[in-house]
């Protein structure tokens, strides 16, 4: 996926645990999870807000776009 999700490494440059995300941002753990390895389809700008309050960071920080290998399609 050309989208990579940066907030593992924004989370350790802030040296702040899953646990404390979680909570500062109102998400479980469980969802936290699954957005930080890369596994989800979709993040609410309502999340994206919460977690760059809680990380002091901008939404380009926590999101990556890296082209893929494959041509795009004409």
């Amino acid at each position: 996926m050309p989208i990579v999700v940066n907030v593992d490494v924004m989370m350790a440059k802030r040296k702040m645990s899953l646990t404390e995300l979680s909570e500062k941002v109102g998400i479980t753990m469980a969802n936290l999870s699954i957005l930080k390895t890369g596994k989800a389809k979709a993040v609410r700008f309502e999340t994206l807000e919460a977690l760059c309050a809680a990380l002091n960071c901008q939404p380009g920080d926590l999101l990556e776009y890296v082209p893929s290998e494959e041509p795009a399609m004409p």
